[in-house]
């Protein structure tokens, strides 16, 4: 049920496979949601736990998470009322997951990718009954469709070659001399006219009552108290963030000027000549780090862990790429498969990620592919509880995969680059930032204006980019803590841990149970592995919602 109903977002991690049907979110749905979400707490909350042994209050304490997630997404933070961009997600970003991963697009997967386009106008549908908009994130909808036509034209001729035929519940070509490329693609034609179409109207429909839309745009502390405690069992006040913020922001800015004080007389990192010389460093550089992890015995990297890889980007992904991410981290069914990094040419006006992977792939590999977000799913989805394969919480994963930069640095990764330390120390500002940022849009201090302007002025970072992260924050108040606060508090894990254990402590073993069990929030994991539940009672400060 929860692959079923689980919303499409643009959080970076497609973590769940999710059986074929069509996206519902008509009242209908919703309310059937509700009604199972009830049941399912009543449940819950008649369990007593307390007499378990650790690891099962642990699972038991997932599992409330994971239904307080559903209840801050239908009730307390219902985008699907209030922000337009959320339909776009259920059809765009929806779309996109389909295609990230590489061809042959084999029967089963044609007909995915055709059912998505071709149930785009139902769900815009159902945004214009169930939503009341809120004006920022209106516009920031309005956005993301002006060039869509052009866009889903660029999709259109780039992906209906590639599907098999058969697919999708409009006419295919049957006869023997039409077995061509016309007939394999003629349902993905037809409905993305249909979808171009209704996204176009969308948009007008839009446009017209902008002026009459409300701007108030923030969720309020006490509903963000409720993510934070129980959703992503988070044991802090908004306040407490802030200063966690503010420090670590001070730390990354000294750090990086540290560091160009040691680099003033050494190169400026080049952009890669090509794209093929930049997929071909950047796979020399993933087989070094997987080597540097064993000798250094920072983590244990299992033989049958695939890589994670660069590819040139396909234009009909490209044409999709303000609807997510681009990757393909590949699922629990497709373990034997490479992860997949779709990256553009080499360019001095890439966006500010991009750009730093044009220069050295390494800070995105460590991040996103080993040991970061690739490396740890494809080790959680191995766990022996099936809880902890299928549970995920931004805080852990984001908090892991960020603290792995840092840490490789420390550990001596980018000693003969330094260059390349100060992209790290670059990454940290930002991802300090973005606690401040979080924080002060959900409690109304901020516009996504403000935002936008705060990000780009101190990090730096190119506007564009700035605009998109703090419209992304807004609308999914709670994410961008998950990296600068996962990572805080995995160090205060590790210290903890340190000074418990003495000289019987190993980093590697540390490490290796930590990204086992990197879906579970750190506060549990500190609770089972050292037995102690000091950041446990803080988790009930806000009490559970139910109907």
């Amino acid at each position: 049920m929860a692959a079923r109903y689980q919303p499409f977002s643009q959080d970076d991690i497609a973590r769940i496979e999710r059986p074929s049907g069509s996206g519902d979110w008509s009242a209908q749905s919703i309310g059937k949601q509700k009604s199972a979400l009830a049941e399912f707490e009543k449940r819950w909350t008649a369990t007593d736990a307390r007499s378990w042994t650790i690891a099962r209050q642990v699972d038991y304490r997932l599992i409330g998470s994971a239904l307080s997630r559903v209840r801050w997404e239908l009730e307390i933070n219902p985008r699907w009322q209030h922000d337009p961009s959320f339909y776009l997600d259920q059809t765009l970003t929806a779309l996109l997951e389909a295609l990230v991963q590489p061809p042959p697009f084999r029967a089963e997967r044609s007909r995915a990718v055709v059912e998505r386009m071709e149930n785009i106008p139902a769900i815009l549908d159902d945004g214009r009954a169930n939503l009341h908009p809120i004006r920022p994130f209106a516009e920031l909808a309005i956005r993301r469709l002006h060039e869509i036509r052009p866009e889903l034209e660029r999709v259109k001729a780039g992906v209906a070659p590639l599907l098999s035929a058969g697919s999708g519940k409009y006419p295919t070509f049957r006869t023997e001399n039409v077995r061509t490329e016309k007939a394999r693609s003629a349902n993905f034609i037809m409905a993305s006219d249909r979808a171009i179409i209704a996204l176009e109207s969308y948009r007008s429909w839009l446009e017209l009552q902008l002026n009459s839309m409300p701007r108030k745009s923030a969720v309020g502390r006490e509903n963000y108290e409720f993510f934070l405690h129980r959703v992503a069992l988070l044991p802090y006040t908004p306040e407490e963030l802030l200063a966690l913020s503010r420090q670590e922001w001070n730390r990354s800015v000294a750090f990086e000027e540290f560091e160009k004080k040691r680099n003033h007389d050494l190169p400026e990192l080049h952009i890669a000549a090509s794209l093929k010389d930049e997929i071909e460093s950047a796979r020399k550089q993933e087989l070094e780090i997987r080597k540097f992890l064993e000798e250094k015995s920072v983590l244990t990297v299992p033989e049958n862990i695939r890589h994670y890889t660069l590819r040139p980007i396909p234009d009909y992904l490209n044409a999709l790429a303000d609807f997510g991410e681009l990757d393909d981290f590949t699922g629990p069914s497709r373990l034997n498969e490479d992860g997949v990094r779709w990256t553009p040419p080499p360019s001095p006006q890439l966006g500010y990620f991009s750009l730093a992977t044009a220069k050295d792939a390494r800070p995105d590999t460590v991040h996103e592919g080993v040991p970061g977000h690739y490396f740890q799913m494809c080790l959680s989805w191995t766990h022996p509880d099936p809880i902890r394969q299928h549970y995920y919480d931004s805080g852990a994963n984001e908090g892991l995969d960020f603290y792995s930069e840092e840490m490789m640095l420390q550990a001596g990764l980018f000693d003969d680059t330094s260059r390349t330390r100060e992209i790290i120390y670059n990454f940290m500002r930002l991802r300090a930032l973005r606690v401040e940022v979080d924080v002060k849009l959900a409690l109304g201090e901020f516009t996504t204006e403000e935002a936008a302007d705060y990000l780009a002025k101190h990090v730096p970072m190119d506007k564009k980019t700035a605009a998109e992260e703090s419209a992304l924050f807004a609308t999914t108040p709670g994410q961008a803590i998950s990296y600068q606060v996962g990572k805080s508090q995995i160090m205060d894990f590790l210290a903890q841990s340190r000074l418990k254990q003495g000289d019987k402590f190993s980093l590697r073993k540390f490490h290796d149970f930590l990204w086992l069990n990197g879906n579970v929030p750190i506060a549990l994991q500190k609770w089972e592995f050292l037995g102690e539940d000091d950041d446990v009672p803080a988790l009930n400060r806000s009490p559970v919602r139910s109907q």
